[in-house]
Formats: C-alpha cells, sequence, structure tokens
C-alpha cells in the first residue's frame, strides 16, 4: 500500500505535461537534453554500421530540401544544429531522431519520384521530433510498467540505462497511429510552407501502396493504412494549398534537384 501511494505522489511531480504542434496534450517523462544525447548516440551507432553516401549531387539534394524545410520548423527541443546523413541502403526509408539527426537511404529516391515528394517524407520525419513523439513513446512505456525506481530514475545523464533498454531501442519504438497521422500533417504543413507542392504527399503515398508486400520500416508501415493517409492529408489539403500559394508569393520556391 506504501509503494502505491509512493507512486501515486512521485509520477505527478515527474510528469511534465507539453503540447503537440497540433494542439494535442502530451505527458512527457524525458528531459529534452537527454532525449537529444540518446538521439545522437543512436545516429553514431547507424553511422558506425551502415555505409554513408558522399556523393555530392545526393547530399546536395537532400540538403537543399532539408533546408527549406527547417526554415520554416518551429522547434523548441533546444537543437541548434541539424545532422543530415544520405546513407547507402537500398531500402525505402528515411528517419529523423531527437537531437536533430536526419538519414535518408537511398532507396528512397527511387520511391519518392521527385523533390516535394521527398519533401513530404522528410516533413513527416522532422514531425516526429518536433512533436517528441520519441519522449512521449518513452514515457508511455515508463508509465504502463508503472515503475517508482525507474522514474526516480529519469532526469539522471544516464536516462538511457535507467530505461532498460538503451539509447537506440528507447527512441526507436514503434509509433502509433495516433503518431503518425500527427506527423503526415505536420509534415504536410512545413512542406507547404517551405514551397514544395503539397499535392505530392498523396501521390507519394500511393507509391508507397504500390510497393506492396511487406513493407519494412516504420515510415512505410501499414499502420494507419496508405488509404487512411492520403484521405486525412486530402482533408487538410485546401489549408495546405493556401500555405503554398502564400510561400510561393513570398519567393519561396526551393530548386532542389537530383
Amino acid at each position: 500500500m506504501i509503494r502505491i501511494l509512493n507512486l501515486v505522489f512521485v509520477i505527478p511531480i515527474l510528469i511534465h505535461c507539453s503540447t503537440s504542434p497540433t494542439g494535442r496534450r502530451q505527458i512527457l517523462l524525458v528531459k529534452d537534453a537527454e532525449m537529444n544525447e540518446m538521439g545522437g548516440t543512436a545516429f553514431s551507432e547507424m553511422k558506425t554500421k551502415t555505409p554513408i553516401d558522399s556523393s555530392t549531387i545526393a547530399n546536395a539534394y537532400v540538403n537543399c530540401i532539408v533546408s527549406a524545410e527547417l526554415a520554416v520548423t518551429t522547434d523548441t527541443t533546444g537543437v541548434d544544429t541539424w545532422e543530415v546523413v544520405v546513407f547507402k541502403d537500398n531500402t525505402p526509408n528515411a528517419f529523423a531522431l531527437p537531437g536533430g539527426k536526419i538519414g535518408v537511404h537511398t532507396g528512397m529516391f527511387s520511391v519518392s519520384k521527385n523533390k516535394d515528394q521527398l519533401a513530404a517524407v522528410i516533413g513527416h520525419e522532422i514531425g516526429h521530433v518536433i512533436a517528441r513523439h520519441g519522449n512521449e513513446r518513452v514515457s508511455q512505456n515508463q508509465l504502463a510498467g508503472g515503475s517508482v525506481k525507474i522514474l526516480e530514475s529519469l532526469g539522471k545523464p544516464t536516462v538511457a540505462g535507467a530505461l532498460g533498454m538503451g539509447a537506440k531501442f528507447g527512441i526507436l519504438l514503434p509509433f502509433s497511429r495516433e503518431h503518425e497521422s500527427e506527423a503526415d500533417l505536420i509534415g504536410l504543413e512545413l512542406m507547404a510552407k517551405s514551397g514544395f507542392d503539397p499535392r505530392q504527399s498523396v501521390e507519394l503515398w500511393k507509391n508507397m501502396s504500390a510497393l506492396g508486400g511487406n513493407k519494412p520500416n516504420e515510415l512505410l508501415s501499414t499502420h494507419p493504412s496508405d488509404a487512411t493517409r492520403m484521405k486525412q492529408l486530402n482533408a487538410a489539403m485546401p489549408n495546405a494549398l493556401a500555405l503554398w500559394e502564400k510561400a510561393k508569393a513570398e519567393g519561396k520556391r526551393p530548386n532542389c534537384q537530383l
């Protein structure tokens, strides 16, 4: 009984209630600085295990899109500089980690047929980071576990160890349907505000759907389904088109070429 009461008192003190970019209420248990450190650690590990594409053309193309979108991104997670790496991997994948780390597989170029479609992918991944989805997933799992000892360990530099799952697995937990849908909408807004055609986000998911079979990563997850994602994107399209027209009027026409 005493332990239960302790848990009741400890949790409210540690929980930080926040609001996502779309206005959704969140429960976050881990400090941004700690999530950023964990993201950096995981990204460094990935760079040692996956070949990096150092070609000028591919890197200029990806960085052109990232720079345009970050210019209109409001990020309150404490990241000053984002790092972008193109990985030599034929799987159609892209990801972003806390700490401002973005990875794009070369296999993504064959699925995102143009700069606007790749902007939809990258905007989606940036959306996960600025909405603190990684932090939220870690926090949800810790609350579900109900461990006072683990909760009391949060806030220390060794937070990855305190979570009991290691930095990489603490961040790369599968996102929920809610997180995926929210990242889609954030990405749609970011691409439109930066001058990319938001209608191409739907075309991207048509390409994704055409891949069929077992999809190899969270970006290509069928949860939510491709059809659901396209329906949600189309519902938000009128506002996105208005933002795109405004961006073009302001001279935002990214000239990103592969």
